[in-house]
């Protein structure tokens, strides 16, 4: 744990990786099923704590109900506000089995509630209860991406504090096993054109009604053909040239294919000062996108936010 910027090669945990997102999906979609709809389905999202990731409470009738992923002691923690709990040993077991204890857990707590037990965002899904194959679980790498999500979780938090206009909280997406936070020029945006893999269209065109900038750390895999660990920046929609920005550090390099800035894990872990190196990466893909498309900066943006220094206005 004394390490902030752990080594993550993909290949070594793709298997933990691959596993570990679909039981992300399960607890999600509880929390989809569970909390009302919130502007760019931010309600579904997950939060990075200092042991792992959380649901944070969900209403159920007249309690609150809690899932965390324990990435220290390798806990799944189910709690309800009336203090009732119930513990799932994050070992190696098929993402059926996993479904199977965790409903089994919700329903001796009184917690009754189905699932869409279709997997989202992946390529040749299998529904939940039936999928065998993906049951592998490192607990050396499972803690190594929680480090990396805490590290990153500090710098998109600081980030977050220098911008006045709308901003998301810094959360993780299960869908596309990510961690991220955007930021939005306040204008209404075109169309989107949907057709993102198992995602109703209408999710998407939802999720980007607004113009964005949004950047984040994603661990590679899923439905990208990237093999390695990468933060990423992008626009929606992208302004003409952005493509061509000129972004810090050198490192970054713009994915044609993902239509988004790319920054190696490695590069920012390897780097010097890895939180000054991803913070220039957020700035500058930011200012890119920001100056190109024409956002009211000097009415959105500030000086980083600084502990017990309010504002002046």
């Amino acid at each position: 744990m004394s390490e902030r910027w752990p080594d993550l090669p993909y290949a070594a945990w793709r298997d933990t990786r691959d596993t570990l997102h679909l039981w992300t999906q399960i607890v999600g979609k509880i929390r989809l099923t569970l909390t009302p709809w919130l502007n760019h389905s931010w309600h579904v999202t997950l939060y990075v704590t200092a042991r792992g990731l959380t649901t944070s409470p969900m209403p159920y009738r007249g309690r609150e109900l809690e899932i965390d992923f324990d990435f220290l002691d390798h806990v799944l923690w189910v709690r309800t506000s009336d203090g009732q709990f119930r513990q799932i040993m994050l070992a190696p077991m098929p993402v059926a089995e996993f479904y199977t204890l965790l409903m089994n857990a919700l329903g001796e707590l009184g917690v009754n509630l189905t699932i869409d037990t279709m997997p989202n965002e992946i390529a040749e899904p299998v529904a939940f209860e039936r999928d065998m194959q993906h049951a592998s679980y490192d607990p050396d790498y499972a803690n190594r991406f929680f480090r990396v999500l805490l590290a990153s979780n500090r710098v998109f938090s600081d980030f977050r504090t220098c911008f006045l206009g709308k901003v998301s909280p810094v959360h993780f997406f299960w869908g596309s096993f990510d961690l991220a936070v955007t930021r939005f020029s306040g204008r209404a945006a075109p169309r989107h054109p949907g057709g993102v893999p198992h995602l109703p269209d209408a999710v998407a065109r939802e999720a980007y009604s607004h113009e964005v900038s949004s950047a984040g750390f994603w661990p590679g895999g899923g439905l990208a053909p990237i093999d390695y660990a990468a933060f990423y920046s992008y626009a929606y929609p992208a302004p003409p040239g952005f493509d061509t920005a000129k972004v810090k550090p050198a490192a970054a390099v713009f994915d044609k294919t993902l239509g988004e800035f790319l920054l190696p894990y490695d590069a920012v872990r390897s780097s010097a000062d890895p939180d000054a190196t991803l913070m220039a990466f957020l700035q500058s893909t930011y200012a890119a996108a920001a100056d190109l498309g024409a956002w009211d900066c000097a009415a959105l943006d500030c000086a980083i936010g600084q502990p017990r220094k309010v504002r002046k206005v």
